[in-house]
């Protein structure tokens, strides 16, 4: 019961720091303030942003994958393909949603796509240092088998 309740918070508390994260991006990129006439529907930018915002989401995933332990899902075992994509995708993600962010002209509301844009861009940094951290670690690993 203790354990269930640990992941349940655990979890609470990584949404409140994800939700924290995008919007201090918002703030920073300039375009935390919502408009007053807001647009429904989806949008190019909003596509552009989501999109990015699933393919950084996937980064994170595959640096969670590749810091899980020496069980390989992909690839061979000589290899750190998990990490390897985390950093690729990852650094993508962040890239357009950095892209996204600095030609949006509004904040959220406006069709522009802002929020999936910071969110792509929290995720990509994440994704990168997943991938970074399993990356190290894995070479670590083999320099020491060497030895």
């Amino acid at each position: 019961m203790k354990r269930g309740f640990t992941i349940v918070l655990a979890a609470a508390a990584a949404v409140v720091l994800f939700g924290g994260l995008v919007y201090v991006v918002l703030v920073v990129a300039h375009l935390s303030e919502p408009t007053a006439a807001a647009v429904y529907g989806l949008t190019p930018r909003r596509l552009w942003a989501t999109t990015v915002a699933l393919l950084a989401l996937v980064g994170v995933g595959m640096g969670g994958l590749a810091l899980a332990g020496p069980r390989r899902r992909f690839g061979t075992a000589s290899g750190p393909l998990e990490a390897n994509v985390a950093l690729i995708v990852g650094v993508i993600g962040a890239v357009n949603g950095g892209l996204n962010l600095a030609l949006a002209n509004g904040g959220p509301g406006t069709g522009n796509g802002v929020v999936g844009g910071a969110a792509a861009v929290v995720l990509g940094v994440i994704a990168v240092a997943m991938g970074g951290l399993a990356l190290t670690r894995s070479r670590r690993t083999a320099w020491n088998r060497g030895r």
